[in-house]
């Protein structure tokens, strides 16, 4: 008997395998058809996987067994849970959200409390099934709780989870009213998958604005009561993809090919085959793609009896009342062009209410001259993918929805606005009549994205993702828990005070006294960094000085901080000093020469420029520098546009800083490091500790001696010797400082009062 507990775990709405009853009432499996299930087969196979999943039929309650290797665990569910749980909340509620309110969301209390028990289900199944540290990865809209309510109970899991359709905006999103709860829930998982950037920027915009979790660019941190990161989550793109070469060998196959000759002479061999393939859903826009062709045949602009549509309309969701109001709504317009355009022997549309076998629908695909694609909103849409892959003579024309996954990737297309029927209209027309020279140049572009990017690389990459995530967790990074310093840095810190002559204590401001976040304008030092900071700053001169060392302009970091009076300010990385006084901050001169300030203009527009081709990227201007900020870029682009910056610094021969999230190029060459050595030497400091969190403060560490203290905050290589989890462990720091300072005496009147 296989082995009740796995490695890597799916939990998916549906088993990969539907039951099959022989005349005589026996059971048998059949593996079902699916992009997902043909993804997954082989990775689960290899590892010995389970798969959870609800069996497709009501009641009934089975136990798991093995089939082809992978191990079933069947999800029982009742009518009533089906009814409430899937028909309802999931595809009357979920769905249309989810798929720009096409058709209006219904919002039943009873709906949700179903969701919410199913959901509650299918985890404690996920959690029956998985090993002790398992992979366990949370498949679709359907089980958008399972994520945290598996946390719950096994925090040892490594959790993903991926959404295969659309991410609505804020401002749909917003209408559910269990918006917050389903948030909560997709945040169990350390890796928040989607299919487009646009979907996971949305996402990451209902974080920020409906709950109180902080987000910076792809990351949202997890913080406990009180305010102690936990763990990350990350929200990214990654667009799913068929089986290209098996689907490319079946499109080649003999038995394909002569039965797609076979479909055109069934046809009436018309001179152009238009072809929709798509399941009976109203996001698919198929009476839109129906009125164009009508209104393409009414307009006299090709004859009808020399082009044919074959709608194949898989049924979807019959007891759904809107998908049956939408099955009579096709079957009408159906009926009116064929009685308007039809004759003896030609048939203007051919509908198919059917499921065909993979073998039938390649065969189809070869056959049919234009692929029309017209979805209103779609997260990927694979019959495009399906279409291309099954083009092996580099023939044939793709027409696609703008408002499809696919539109992204799949550059070769012809692009529609479906709700646009003169467009529409256009391109199709385009399509029926392009030269084969130019279809051979737009398909092969297809078929190289298409064959590359297959459903396989798409699963490695994911799990490949995830597994990162998992182990750069706060606590899986060699750190001490949130708001706790370790044995060795406590030794250091006593050692650190006790040495004669005067001590600086130095640290940067964002990502160690304030934790990161989307807007830097809303950065503050935490409130318990802030009172040891004080108490710090009250000590003579000649015991300890306080600085703050950051690539924030000087102002700015006056500004956001609050630090108290007598910390030294030291910004742009080094090019600009200044103190805090009683009034306010006082600050050295800065002066560029006219070489300088001719050099700072063309990095102001070149980083400009690059910003403006990069969603998400802006620029920061300094007195001495300029600042590409890539934090709020949720996708390829922030890799894009902090290498264009990098390439623009070299050629105007500057030396580019590149720090967390952001590419700095300044006209003065500084460095943090420097720049403490510098106000070590003028405060005659015998030693410091300085605190950082990313490259740019390596410099700063670089410069420290065997008497110094460099603090490492948060994950990521460091040459420095001591490593602390976040900002309240950082606060922690200034805070045993504070007291390691102060005289025995009043240390002692204040525990006595």
């Amino acid at each position: 008997m296989a082995k009740t507990q796995h490695d890597l775990v799916v939990v998916a709405n549906r088993l990969p395998v539907d039951l099959r009853l022989d005349d005589e009432g026996n059971a048998t499996w059949k593996r079902a058809p699916g992009g997902l299930v043909t993804a997954l087969a082989p990775l689960m196979q290899s590892n010995e996987g389970a798969w959870v999943g609800w069996t497709g039929t009501p009641d009934l309650a089975i136990d798991p067994f093995d089939d082809d290797g992978i191990w079933m665990v069947p999800v029982s569910l009742s009518e009533t849970e089906i009814k409430e749980y899937y028909e309802g909340f999931s595809n009357d509620t979920l769905w249309p959200l989810c798929h720009d309110v096409i058709a209006p969301p219904a919002f039943h209390r009873e709906w949700w409390e179903t969701y919410r028990e199913v959901n509650e289900h299918f985890a404690s199944m996920a959690d029956y099934a998985a090993a002790p540290g398992a992979t366990v990865w949370v498949q679709d809209y359907q089980l958008q709780l399972v994520p945290a309510l598996l946390r719950k109970a096994r925090p040892d899991l490594r959790i993903g989870y991926f959404h295969h359709i659309p991410f609505p905006p804020l401002e749909i999103y917003s209408q559910l009213p269990w918006r917050t709860q389903v948030l909560e829930g997709l945040l169990g998982a350390d890796l928040v998958g989607f299919q487009r950037n646009g979907d996971a920027s949305n996402f990451l915009r209902a974080v920020r604005r409906l709950t109180d979790h902080t987000t910076s660019g792809q990351l949202i941190d997890i913080d406990d009561q009180e305010d102690r990161l936990v763990r990350r989550v990350r929200a990214a793109a990654f667009p799913i993809s068929i089986d290209s070469a098996r689907f490319d060998r079946l499109a080649r196959s003999e038995k394909v090919q002569k039965r797609a000759a076979e479909i055109r002479e069934e046809l009436g061999n018309p001179d152009c085959i238009l072809l929709g393939v798509d399941r009976l859903d109203y996001t698919k826009g198929i009476r839109h793609r129906i009125k164009a062709y009508g209104e393409i045949l009414e307009s006299g602009a090709v004859d009808p009896q020399s082009v044919t549509l074959v709608q194949v309309a898989s049924p979807s969701r019959e007891n759904v009342d809107a998908y049956q109001q939408l099955r009579e709504e096709v079957e009408t317009q159906v009926g009116r062009i064929n009685g308007e355009f039809g004759g003896l022997g030609h048939t203007s549309i051919y509908y198919l209410h059917h499921s065909y076998p993979a073998e039938e629908m390649a065969a189809l695909y070869v056959a049919a001259d234009v692929m029309l694609v017209t979805s209103l909103r779609d997260g990927m849409n694979l019959v495009a993918k399906e279409y291309v892959a099954a083009r092996s003579d580099d023939r044939g024309v793709l027409v696609l929805s703008e408002f499809t996954g696919a539109a992204e990737e799949l550059n070769g297309a012809l692009l529609i606005n479906p709700h646009d029927i003169e467009g529409t209209k256009r391109q199709i027309l385009n399509a029926m009549n392009m030269p084969v020279a130019e279809q051979r140049r737009r398909m092969r572009r297809l078929r190289r994205r298409v064959m590359v990017d297959d459903v396989a690389k798409w699963s490695n990459t994911y799990l490949a993702s995830l597994t990162d995530m998992a182990a750069s967790q706060p606590e899986h990074v060699h750190t001490p828990e949130s708001g706790t310093l370790g044995h060795s840095l406590r030794d250091a810190l006593e050692t650190f005070v006790a040495g004669p002559g005067p001590i600086l204590i130095a640290s940067d401001f964002d990502g160690v006294l304030a934790p990161l976040v989307d807007d830097p304008a809303t950065s503050r030092t935490v409130p318990r960094a802030l009172r040891a900071m004080r108490r710090l700053a009250a000590l003579p001169s000649n015991r300890a000085s306080l600085a703050l060392v950051s690539g924030r302009s000087l102002q700015t970091l006056a500004e956001l901080s609050k630090v108290p009076a007598g910390t030294h300010l030291i910004g742009s990385h080094g090019a600009e000093r200044g103190m805090v006084d009683e009034d306010g901050l006082s600050r050295d001169e800065l002066a560029l020469s006219e070489g300088e300030q001719s050099q700072l203009r063309w990095v102001v527009e070149g980083l400009e420029d690059i910003a403006s081709r990069h969603t998400g990227v802006w620029v920061e201007h300094k007195p001495s520098a300029a600042v590409l900020h890539t934090r709020l870029s949720t996708h390829d682009g922030a890799d894009q546009a902090s290498a264009a910056a990098v390439e623009l610094a070299g050629r105007l021969g500057l030396r580019p800083l590149v720090g967390k999230n952001v590419v700095e190029i300044a006209v003065l060459d500084t460095t943090k490091g420097r720049a403490l050595d510098a106000l070590r030497s003028e405060l005659g400091a015998t030693r410091v500790l300085y605190m950082g969190d990313d490259a740019t403060d390596e410099h700063a560490f670089a410069v420290l001696g065997d008497r110094d203290v460099a603090v490492k905050v948060g994950p990521g290589d460091s040459i420095a010797p001591y490593r602390i989890a976040d900002s309240s462990a950082a606060a922690l720091v200034l805070e045993r400082l504070a007291v390691l300072l102060t005289p025995q005496t009043k240390r002692t009147g204040r525990q006595r009062g």
